[in-house]
Parts: structure tokens; sequence; C-alpha cells
């Protein structure tokens, strides 16, 4: 499912029209949306029975490069990521 799939999903389930159904998408998902601002801060997000979103950061590391396989640095980051809730790992494993 792709953002337009999601938002005429949306729209339908809600019965909301597709623009509004699109901004509430945008004002969650976007790259200055909800999420990705709380994340930004260094706060979790936590929806109850669907997940967490969080910002783990990632130490510097040595690494290769595939093309020459030379040793490269690897510069430390901070990767989002998203850890799936009880409910929903039920839903997907049809328990």
């Amino acid at each position: 499912m792709n953002k337009a799939e999601l938002t005429a999903a949306l729209a339908m389930r809600t019965k909301m029209s597709k623009a509004d159904a699109g901004r509430a998408i945008e004002a969650l998902f976007d790259d200055k949306g909800i999420i990705a601002g709380e994340l930004k801060k260094g706060a979790k997000v936590q929806i109850t029975g669907f997940g967490n979103f969080e910002a783990r950061k990632r130490a510097a590391r040595m690494g290769r490069n595939p093309k020459t396989g030379g040793v490269i640095q690897i510069k430390a980051s901070i990767a989002p990521a998203f850890r799936a809730g009880k409910q929903l790992k039920q839903v997907v494993n049809k328990k």
C-alpha cells in the first residue's frame, strides 16, 4: 500500500474527503510531521496497541566499501526505528 492508497482507505473508512485524509496523513508521516518532529527532538512516539517509534543512536564504526573492498570510517548517526506492539504482532500472526 502506498501513500495514495492509504489516503483513499482512510477517507473511505472515516467518511472524510480525500483532501482531509491526505492532510491528516501528512500531519503524521511527512518529513515535517508530528512523528518525525518528535523523533528529531529525541522523544519516543508510543501508539498503544500499534507500536513505538524511536530514534536510536548508532556508534561510529569501520566498514568496507563494497566496490573497492577498502576499509572506510562510517560516522555516528541517529536512525529512526519502529518496534511493533503486541496487538499488531497478534493481528499479523492471526492469533
